[in-house]
């Protein structure tokens, strides 16, 4: 049975969020598969930033959401990050996302992937990350529908710097992964 570790952070401003990828970005290891899960606006780019510029990264880390899938290689670690957002999962295995994990014809690194969920095979072993905006009282919760395109920006504006952070190690690993950071 593969063993299981679920850790859950409380973040309270941005500073917070990019402080707990930077401390992940500085143990992962090549052959790092993160699964990112959280809504629209949770902060899962932002948290891939703040994780990039950690790896050594300079390039803006920007949602590959129209490229699905944005290499970086100038870190520590190369970097896969994917997005799913806009495909059906009977989609994804045609973009062949284990050849990422594999380390045949990619050199091995740390993939994430946005919106995980679409995966029709979840790899065994794995960090799940899941990003959420705490539950807040009536006078400040963020809208509830997702906006329309020109009202995107001020709808992420008007969504708190909050954010629950669950990390979910699947296979020893990922759990020993988490046992050497401390937050």
């Amino acid at each position: 049975m593969t063993e299981t570790v679920k850790i859950e952070l409380y973040a309270n401003n941005l500073d917070e969020t990019q402080a707990i990828a930077t401390k992940l970005a500085q143990i992962v290891a090549a052959g790092t598969i993160i699964l990112l899960e959280g809504n629209l606006g949770s902060g899962k780019t932002t948290f891939m930033q703040a994780f990039g510029r950690a790896l050594g990264i300079s390039t803006t880390i920007t949602s590959p959401t129209f490229t699905l899938i944005d290499e970086y290689t100038e870190g520590r670690l190369p970097l896969y990050h994917i997005d799913l957002y806009r495909l059906e999962p009977p989609q994804v295995p045609s973009l062949h996302l284990e050849e990422y994990w594999r380390g045949e014809d990619f050199p091995l690194g740390v993939v994430a992937i946005e919106w995980a969920s679409k995966l029709l095979t979840i790899p065994p072993k794995h960090l799940k990350i899941n990003l959420s905006i705490p539950k807040q009282s009536p006078e400040k919760q963020s809208p509830k529908l997702e906006p329309s395109l020109h009202e995107h920006e001020e709808f992420l504006e008007s969504l708190p710097e909050e954010r629950l952070i669950q990390l979910i190690a699947q296979g020893s690993p990922y759990v020993e992964m988490l046992s050497q950071v401390r937050f």
